[in-house]
């Protein structure tokens, strides 16, 4: 059988579906019900239908002030106009996965192959830019010491040297210059 590398749902999609909250990478029950081709309401009543399945590292709902600031992000509709009435529900990759034990459809199915490899590549592409800054450092750290031996050097460089400025002025005996003396003398001294 050949393998199927075409899916059903754009990798773009997923990854704009994706947020950062709580220290997690989640993604809404609204984009989610997007993705599989069902209402919110539907993927929600299938879930609380299947609570067990969902601990809090699996599924989460969003507090009043997260609700807020996604709102004011994403400019969604508020309360009252049209709106949810309720907090959305997160859902960490491993939620993702428990959902295609309770939503059963082949669309389902298809979609959650995209959506776990979408949270791979996410989790690669974190990993080689962190490995990346790691060798970045290291490299700094080795090469330091002979740059700011460069450096140095440069500085001293483009740092003028002070000469020394002739005297301007009167000489006075507080300076230890003997009355009736004059310039010329003291210079030939």
């Amino acid at each position: 059988m050949a393998k199927k590398t075409d899916s059903i749902v754009p990798v773009e999609r997923i990854y704009r579906s994706i947020l950062f909250i709580r220290g997690h990478k989640v993604i809404l029950d609204r984009d989610l019900a997007e993705l599989y081709g069902v209402t919110t309401k539907r993927l929600n009543e299938q879930v609380r239908r299947n609570i067990e399945r969902f601990p809090s590292d699996f599924m989460f709902q969003l507090s009043n002030d997260e609700v807020e600031r996604l709102r004011s992000q994403f400019a969604t509709s508020k309360e009252g106009r049209g709106g949810r009435r309720y907090a959305p529900y997160a859902f960490t990759e491993q939620g993702v996965a428990m959902l295609s034990s309770v939503l059963r459809s082949r669309r389902a199915i298809e979609v959650n192959i995209a959506i776990m490899r979408t949270f791979v590549k996410l989790r690669q592409i974190l990993a080689t830019n962190s490995a990346l800054r790691r060798k970045i450092e290291s490299m700094e750290r080795k090469y330091e010491e002979q740059f700011k031996f460069v450096f140095n050097l440069l500085s001293k460089m483009l740092i003028p040297t002070p000469k020394s400025k002739a005297q301007i002025g009167y000489l006075t005996e507080a300076n230890g210059h003997k009355k009736g003396t004059t310039k010329a003398k003291v210079k030939a001294k």
